[in-house]
Parts: C-alpha cells; structure tokens; sequence
C-alpha cells in the first residue's frame, strides 16, 4: 500500500464506530470476490486493529452454511437474491444491505493468442468447457444465461465440466484440464495469461453483489465495521482496480 493510500484508509476508517478493543470476525464471501476481500480485510485490520477470518465458497453453499447455523458475522454474496432471501427469514439484517460490487464474467483459456473474436466457434470448437455449478454459483448462471444468448445447446453437446465454484472453474482453466472456460473477469485483472473475451452485460442478468450483517454478526463492531469501510472511498477504489465496478 502507498503512503497516499495508507493515509487515506487511515482517515476513512477513524470515521468509523470502532470499539476500544479490538475484535474479531468471520466474514463469508463468494468465492469470486475472496482475492479482494483479503486484502481489503488486511488493509482494514492494520487500520483500526480488528481481525477479519475470510470464509470462502460457492454463494448457495454459504448460504446451505448459514442456515445450519455457521457462525459468520457476515455475508459477501455474488448476487443479492441470497441476501434477500437471508433478510427474509430472518438471518440478516436488511437495513445493513447494499451492493459492494458489480461484477463481470469472461470466456477465458489458458493459451496465449487464441481466439475468441467469435465465441460461439470457440466453445463449439473446445474440448472441456469449465463453468460454476449454476445451482450454487451466480456466476455458474451467468455462464449458462450466455450460452444459451450464444444460441448453443446448454449441455453444449456434453462439453461442460463443472467446479463447484468459480475459482475451481478457474482452475480447471488454468491447469489445463479444460481448455476454455468461464471465469469472473476480476480474476485477470492486472495480469497477461492466456486470452480472454469479456462477455457483454446484456448477455446475462447484472451480477451485482450484495453484503448484508447477519444474526450472528448483529453485536459484532469488527463485522460492523468492515461493512462499513466497504462503502469508504479507498475501498471502493480497491475494488474497481480488482476488476469490478461500483454502485
């Protein structure tokens, strides 16, 4: 972190309600957004000197968690139908709730120069096609809200391989044992692998993503806090530097 930097997370976060002492939280956070929220939990701790334990996973498993009653102070999610529903039934506190990021997904491969100027010849053309479980991962059914735009089959002929979320989906890319497949665009950001086609917003529903206090959370100023430096100028620029946009 810069000194400018530095100085201005400083400067946001003495204008947060922390406690004297310093506490602690485990924040649950969809497993697309886990890079940004550990560094923005670093940044935050050295700050106001609350700890914060990143939980990752799939967004319908966090969920799955939290209504066996896992005890996360909070939830990141990679859409905001889950904090609704959370809000809902009582497990999260709506008046908490707002959208920390806007997030993009891309068709990416590991090989250097190829390409993907058309799409629709890519898939058709690969071998293993890695997604996100749709029924757990937001982004997983942005994936399958884009092919079928593309006018493919949804199975695309037998072709899909399946991570449990996007990080695995990712994975699976970059290990080679798909040779294409999507991924959320923030995990390319700032760096030169591979080759990628950023899919266009109009070909899925908005991925915005929404953090909510949950019951559990509701007296913790660590969880409260961290929240609230979401919303501060310096975190807001960290996240669009991380590839996402902001409301």
């Amino acid at each position: 972190m810069t000194p400018l930097r530095t100085l201005a997370a400083t400067l946001a976060l003495a204008l947060l309600p922390f406690g004297a002492t310093a506490e602690s939280a485990r924040i649950a956070v969809a497993a697309n957004f886990v890079p940004t929220a550990e560094k923005l939990a670093e940044d935050y701790g050295k700050a106001s000197g609350n700890r914060i334990e990143v939980i990752s996973g799939a967004t319908g498993k966090l969920y799955a968690q939290i209504k066996e009653g896992a005890p996360f102070a909070a939830l990141l999610s990679a859409d905001q139908k889950t904090v609704a529903k959370l809000v809902d039934e009582g497990l999260a506190d709506g008046a908490t709730r707002f959208t920390y990021a806007r997030g993009r997904l891309a068709l990416w491969t590991a090989r250097v120069g190829a390409d993907l100027a058309d799409p629709k010849t890519a898939l058709n053309a690969a071998t293993h096609v890695a997604i996100a479980n749709p029924d757990l991962a937001p982004y997983g059914k942005a994936a399958m809200e884009t092919i079928e735009k593309l006018g493919l089959p949804s199975d695309l002929g037998g072709k899909i391989v399946t991570g449990e979320n996007i990080a695995q989906a990712q994975t699976m890319v970059a290990s080679k044992a798909a040779d294409i497949g999507f991924v959320a665009a923030s995990a390319l950001a700032g760096k030169n692998e591979g080759t990628a086609w950023l899919v266009p917003e109009d070909m899925h529903k908005p991925l915005l993503q929404d953090a909510a206090l949950l019951k559990e959370g509701k007296d913790n100023a660590a969880a409260k806090g961290f929240l609230d430096y979401l919303r501060t100028e310096p975190a807001k620029k960290a996240i669009v530097a991380a590839g996402y946009g902001t409301e």
